[in-house]
């Protein structure tokens, strides 16, 4: 039976095994009202002022060197800390758990001006490089289960340097969400003897309805069940658990699908566009995860203009997550942008 896409309805999460509510009769197009165009101040390829930039001393004391590419330095204001040890405390329904670990920044160009659509295939390629070395350092520590990999862009998004970087954050205990995706795509190996996110990417090719962009090693699609209005996830066509397992091949492939994506989402509303983007691997703490399969997410707010943000609210909060434009509305328009950033068309 084929889904009736015009009636509310909801959706299931295979990799969370949670629900979405879409609701697509409150809006026949994936945005209400005139695109907005934002005026953007120009920042200089260097700011004196930026903790961040080549030379420059950070907020903890320390000074940078003079980099010329990536650059990797422990967080100066880190949320997790490695001096300290994982007791547990018990008081009845009152219970705490001490989380050891360690925060890393990752400077992905020493270029303040720039961000990751403005940066070169080639820098990006530089970038997953580093990604793959500081989750092989990280998860060979001993008491570390998790390295999660993570970029914010945009003060929207808690964002509080504009300069292009993002974080690791490597911790003792396995997080909720790496947990969950843990336990259903293990599952469904033991019961199959296949990758879920493999399996589901056969049916999402089969149908096209929901792919932006695709090449050889990576496909880029707006998952069937995501919650954000323009949400994406970068899925390999082979089935490996962790950016570790990585060819040449993929890493210049991967690269080049980061670059697509954030080149079409800059180009949607004109405007340098915020986003929540992580990736999603295996944990490292030592077990056998046959059945994860790697991928990436963004999960941006922007919904109609650079300036109308989705935000989970009222329902959403309190009931469940919720959606007005449909998975396919939104791979339809991020489908239809072009591959040329808007600043230079």
């Amino acid at each position: 039976m084929s889904l009736n896409i015009e009636k509310p309805h909801k959706r299931y999460n295979i990799l969370t095994d949670e629900w979405v509510l879409v609701s697509p009769h409150r809006t026949k197009r994936p945005w209400q009202g005139k695109t907005e165009d934002v005026e953007e101040a120009k920042r200089p390829t260097y700011d004196p002022g930026c903790y961040l930039c080549p030379g420059n001393e950070r907020m903890g004391g320390e000074h940078n060197p003079a980099y010329e590419s990536t650059y990797v330095f422990q967080n100066d204001f880190a949320a997790l800390m490695e001096d300290q040890g994982v007791e547990e405390h018990n008081d009845g329904l009152l219970r705490s758990l001490e989380e050891k670990g360690t925060s890393r920044v990752i400077c992905f160009s020493p270029n303040h001006s720039l961000t990751m659509p403005e940066m070169s295939v080639e820098d990006l390629t530089k970038v997953v490089k580093v990604w793959k070395e500081q989750f092989e350092e990280l998860g060979a520590v001993d008491y570390i289960g998790n390295v999660q990999i993570f970029e914010n862009k945009g003060p929207i998004m808690g964002c509080s340097n504009p300069h292009p970087h993002g974080q690791i954050w490597a911790q003792s205990s396995v997080p909720n969400e790496i947990a969950k995706r843990t336990a259903t795509q293990e599952k469904y190996f033991a019961e199959k003897g296949t990758s879920m996110l493999g399996d589901y990417l056969k049916q999402e090719l089969a149908a096209g309805e929901r792919i932006i962009a695709e090449n050889d090693h990576f496909v880029c699609l707006v998952p069937f069940w995501a919650v954000w209005p323009y949400e994406t996830m970068i899925v390999p066509k082979r089935h490996f658990q962790a950016v570790t397992d990585m060819t040449e091949a993929e890493e210049e492939a991967f690269a080049a699908m980061l670059s697509i994506i954030t080149i079409k989402y800059d180009n949607l509303f004109k405007t340098s566009f915020p986003y929540s983007a992580g990736m999603q691997q295996r944990p490292t703490d030592r077990k056998d995860y046959t059945g994860w399969h790697f991928h990436y997410s963004f999960y941006p707010p922007l919904l109609r203009s650079a300036t109308v943000k989705k935000f989970m609210v009222g329902y959403e909060m309190f009931a469940n997550p919720q959606r007005d434009i449909t998975a396919e509305m939104a791979a339809n328009t991020l489908r239809s942008l072009s591959e040329i950033h808007y600043k230079q068309q």
